[in-house]
């Protein structure tokens, strides 16, 4: 997976956020199942990568406690250095709640004005950080569209999380980081992702 793919998981998906080890549900079985469920959806997509007709629609589904228990036990590699105790909601309707703890100290040093109005000025240390959006797919391709944040309960301008997920996602391939608004191409030939409520449904 792609560095620019791995960043925009984590953006459409975090990027998802996912539950701490006391959440209900969160287990070493239920990791297993996810693991198993992966599996499929990859072994699925052989048949696209090697130039042949898919046999029909597939579709995998997996419960928000697998998805949180994966990311728990085995999907820690997938989070930035700084993100930790993520924690996830599926809501319904393609939306989702998600939180970490996430280390603003170096971010605000280098945006920080030092003016009064500049939320930047204020922030610093390791502090929760919550978001609530809507993770749109069709035909292959993804966009999490962010609806609102918070800093410590306090809601802020998209343009700071923008900030906080640029930091994050830099790379030698993209200096930049990645945009939370923008569009990225699904991985295993998914043709799409249904979010329901605690349920999360692969299209392939």
């Amino acid at each position: 997976m792609s560095s620019r793919v791995s960043a925009t998981v984590f953006v459409g998906l975090c990027a998802l956020g996912l539950a701490t080890l006391q959440a209900v549900g969160v287990s070493e079985q239920q990791a297993e199942a996810f693991s198993r469920k992966l599996a499929i959806v990859n072994k699925q997509a052989e048949p696209v990568r090697r130039g042949e007709k898919p046999p029909g629609l597939r579709r995998t589904p997996f419960t928000e406690a697998e998805v949180n228990s994966w990311i728990a036990y085995r999907g820690q590699d997938l989070l930035p250095a700084g993100v930790s105790d993520p924690e996830l909601t599926l809501v319904g309707n393609g939306k989702v709640r998600a939180a970490a703890t996430v280390d603003l100290e170096q971010i605000a040093k280098r945006r920080s004005t030092g003016r009064t109005l500049d939320p930047w000025s204020y922030l610093g240390g390791r502090l929760p950080v919550t978001l609530t959006g809507t993770l749109h797919t069709q035909e292959g391709v993804g966009r999490f569209e962010l609806e609102d944040a918070a800093v410590s309960g306090v809601p802020v301008p998209k343009s700071l999380l923008q900030d906080v997920v640029a930091y994050y996602s830099k790379s030698n391939d993209d200096p930049e980081g990645v945009r939370i608004d923008q569009s990225f191409r699904l991985p295993a030939h998914i043709r799409q992702i249904e979010l329901g409520l605690g349920q999360a449904v692969v299209v392939q």
